[in-house]
């Protein structure tokens, strides 16, 4: 189980589901009771639990009914008690310092991109939203007002990475394997690879994943969630954490909105439930209808500060 990413924490209806926490017993006692009372009555309840350890103790009353219950009762209940189950606390730790060590790398990130004047922006979406054309579309539109970079993210292949280097922009690819997210370790690596120029705006392009990258800082100045119009607009209230640490939401392929079912302001609506401030912008990577806003956001926002490294690191 990975609490850090949610893995394992499956529920059915709001209750675990089997193979979650919520452990079962199961444990076949079979104590043997044999009381002998020594007074006959004749009556030889068997109640049917099996314990297994031989009690065999002899009373020495003489009341003349020799019970001999055999308990044998194999109760098998599967208890759900609140009793602290310390495997559970030890992952629990683990994950904690997981995401301790990633904090502290993210700020050690931080504060390198604030030395060289790097703008890291962090993209994060499910897969298909559209990631890689709204980021080659950008390239196109930025090339020549200043240095460009990209941190490529997928579990397999480095299609994507081609797809960038293929604008002209430089483009490190990182594979997770069985991973589903990136992390500032990666990050870090990757970016020392790219020796990004001053001032750079560098794109991190994170494994399609709603959730398990909405938990781990990579140092970015910036975390852009994207959706696109072929998701559904109840993405926002499915994957909250994701929204919530959004700096700006992308609404991409806005141009198939005559060809599917789906209700902007009613997703913008569920988007700022989570997080009131949310600036969103609709755009098509495809035609290029909106992307001038998006442009102008990325050009105005600013490297994070050294104060705000040191701020995540105490």
């Amino acid at each position: 189980m990975c609490g850090v990413c949610g893995c394992g924490q499956a529920t059915i209806d709001g209750r675990p589901a089997q193979g979650a926490p919520g452990h079962h017993h199961g444990h076949d006692h079979r104590h043997d009771h044999h009381h002998h009372h020594g007074h006959d009555h004749d009556h030889d309840h068997d109640h049917g639990h099996d314990h297994g350890h031989d009690h065999g103790h002899d009373h020495g009353h003489d009341h003349g009914h020799d019970h001999g219950h055999d308990h044998g009762h194999d109760h098998g209940h599967h208890h759900h008690h609140a009793d602290p189950d310390p495997a559970a606390a030890r992952v629990v730790q683990v994950e904690r310092d997981i995401l301790a060590e990633n904090d502290r790398l993210a700020a050690a990130n931080r504060a390198w991109f604030a030395e060289r004047g790097v703008l890291a922006l962090n993209l994060v979406s499910s897969p298909g939203s559209g990631k890689t054309t709204l980021l080659a579309r950008t390239i196109a539109d930025l090339k020549g007002t200043r240095p460009l970079a990209v941190i490529e993210g997928d579990q397999q292949t480095d299609l994507d990475a081609e797809r960038i280097r293929a604008t002209g922009a430089p483009a490190v690819q990182v594979n997770t394997g069985k991973g589903c997210h990136l992390d500032a370790a990666m990050v870090a690596r990757a970016a020392a690879s790219l020796d990004p120029a001053e001032g750079t705006l560098l794109f991190i392009e994170n494994v399609g994943n709603l959730v398990c990258p909405a938990a781990f800082d990579l140092g970015e100045g910036g975390r852009v969630v994207i959706l696109s119009v072929t998701e559904g607009e109840d993405k926002p209230l499915k994957y909250p954490d994701m929204f919530h640490a959004a700096d700006l939401m992308i609404l991409n392929k806005i141009d198939l909105l005559p060809h599917v079912t789906f209700d902007v302001d009613r997703c913008v609506d569920y988007a700022r439930r989570i997080n009131p401030k949310l600036p969103v912008l609709s755009l098509s990577a495809t035609t290029g209808q909106g992307m001038a806003a998006w442009i102008d956001w990325s050009l105005s926002r600013r490297p994070a500060a050294r104060a705000r490294a040191g701020a995540r690191s105490a």
